[in-house]
């Protein structure tokens, strides 16, 4: 007898300004279930990343509008390439990290692109258990990025602060992904 495949559930989601958003109570928490996307608001909306949003997409679980109008991939990721410069490489450092199945959230309030957590981490509210604490922050660059010493001292220094690794994701020009852990040495 032939498998008979359960057609996965596709989404709606709305772009607006640098968000996608997934409107009412259940489509928000079926959405974040899926692996931690987004997150969830206080009004029954859960606002994913153009990052989370471009991931599922490609995935075939979610169709964003933009003023009531389908988005495809393709006008979908030029749009997030027009607000945000360094769009091209975040997205394929998160898509990265994500096929590894390791949890991403942005690492906004850490000055750097994502925090990074072990596979298997679902996050919940309240006290967290050592394992559940960011194992990485992850800043994305592409291969002919410079910065100086300090900037890369600073960046070491607050993944140190939180007792997380720092990682530098390098993107090639063939979109392949190296990491690079930079370490603080004292003597």
């Amino acid at each position: 007898m032939a498998e008979v495949k359960e057609k996965k559930k596709t989404y709606k989601g709305e772009l607006i300004e640098n968000k996608v958003i997934v409107w009412g109570t259940t489509e928000a928490n079926e959405v974040y279930d899926l692996g931690c996307f987004g997150k969830i608001k206080d009004d029954d909306r859960n606002e994913l990343s153009l990052e989370e949003a471009l991931l599922l997409i490609n995935r075939n679980r979610l169709v964003v509008y933009k003023k009531r109008r389908k988005m495809d991939k393709k006008k979908f990721y030029e749009y997030a390439c027009s607000i945000d410069r360094e769009f091209p490489w975040k997205y394929r450092v998160y898509e990265d990290l994500r096929n590894r199945g390791l949890l991403v959230r942005t690492g906004f309030k850490f000055g750097t692109h994502f925090r990074v957590y072990a596979r298997g981490v679902k996050l919940k509210k309240g006290p967290k258990t050592r394992r559940e604490h960011t194992k990485w922050i992850v800043h994305a660059v592409p291969e002919d990025f410079t910065c100086s010493f300090p900037e890369l001292a600073r960046a070491v220094r607050l993944a140190h602060n939180i007792r997380a690794k720092m990682l530098w994701a390098v993107v090639d020009d063939e979109g392949d992904v190296t990491y690079y852990e930079i370490i603080r040495k004292t003597p």
